[in-house]
């Protein structure tokens, strides 16, 4: 059975966007693979992080992974800081890769902006830390978005270097897995934006956590055009704003945009915003109540947590022996 990894920034509650482009498509991956996820706090810091949210939103978004549907008792759900073999093997992997390659990162350039020398060493060798949360496990396939594909291409590079470096067939290539009818679900305010919860208007995300008269409020103020939709694929094109609510409902009732269009083609938005706040509201809500449950017993849900982090270290332990013996680190004991 192949091994998955893949990991969730605790950076506030999980959108509709991080909910159907990523988290709702790790579920079935569960029963189809040994599946290993974890909240990735150590990515966290490469920005500041207040502290008491730190804790306060790692425990949030391992709830808000649970309600979704990831079970620890068939996937190994944990923390990132909670297994030493993440922070050890991106060290390792630091000395591995070039500065040559991790200058070719956008994502970098996207998140430190202009002012590059103001950010934090983290942020530019992030990359290598992402490398060594899938290669601590030997894991070989990761559920990826598009924006995270070069980050998979240099940790396949620094698996091949190591290898080569060492004359070892050791770690193994990874392939990224690309899922799910929504994997780019675009802001409520601007169909041509990520929905995304660093946006400064809450207008344009729906929150796993929104009530369901926030979330008709929210879908009643989404941005739109004058004209109904169309019956068929071809007249959305030029509209991003429908196009994305269109994609919305299909992802959300298990079905192809196509067939919504169907159905709902010659609408105006009104009748159609009515039915996909329907839609969601019915989906998420059971979602939010689980997470309320989850976090209002904080032992039970960190205790879960510590079980996935001692599964965690029992797969990645007897790879990390074996790599500091191919790096010629001294044994401990």
């Amino acid at each position: 059975m192949s091994r998955v990894f893949s990991g969730i920034q605790p950076s506030g509650v999980p959108t509709l966007g991080n909910y159907l482009g990523a988290i709702r498509n790790w579920v079935p991956l569960q029963d189809q693979a040994e599946a290993i996820y974890c909240v990735v706090d150590l990515h966290a810091i490469t920005v500041w992080q207040d502290p008491k949210e730190l804790t306060r939103q790692t425990r949030e978004m391992a709830a808000a992974l649970i309600a979704c549907g990831l079970d620890p008792r068939r996937c190994t759900l944990f923390v990132q800081s909670h297994v030493s073999a993440h922070a050890e093997l991106g060290w390792i992997f630091n000395c591995i890769a070039r500065l040559g390659w991790l200058n070719r990162m956008t994502q970098f350039k996207d998140k430190a902006g202009k002012d590059r020398e103001a950010a934090s060493a983290g942020l530019y060798v992030y990359p290598n830390l992402m490398a060594a949360d899938i290669l601590a496990y030997h894991a070989t396939k990761v559920p990826v978005g598009d924006d995270q594909k070069q980050h998979l291409e240099l940790a396949n590079d620094i698996a091949q270097k190591f290898n080569h470096d060492y004359g070892v067939d050791f770690f193994p290539t990874i392939e990224p897995l690309i899922q799910g009818v929504a994997a780019r679900v675009m802001s409520l305010r601007d169909g041509t934006k990520k929905m995304s919860k660093s946006d400064p208007s809450d207008q344009s995300r729906i929150n796993l956590t929104d009530d369901a008269d926030t979330i008709a409020l929210k879908i009643r103020r989404a941005k739109t055009d004058p004209e109904p939709l169309p019956d068929h694929m071809a007249g959305l094109e030029g509209r991003p704003e429908a196009r994305n609510l269109v994609g919305i409902l299909a992802a959300i009732t298990g079905t192809l945009p196509e067939n919504v269009l169907r159905e709902h083609g010659g609408q105006g938005f009104g009748p159609f915003k009515s039915t996909l706040t329907d839609a969601l509201v019915a989906h998420l809500q059971p979602i939010a109540a689980e997470m309320k449950r989850l976090l209002d017993d904080p032992f039970a849900l960190d205790a879960a947590l510590h079980l996935g982090a001692d599964r965690a270290r029992e797969i990645a332990e007897p790879i990390m022996k074996r790599a500091r013996e191919i790096v010629g680190f001294l044994p401990a004991r």
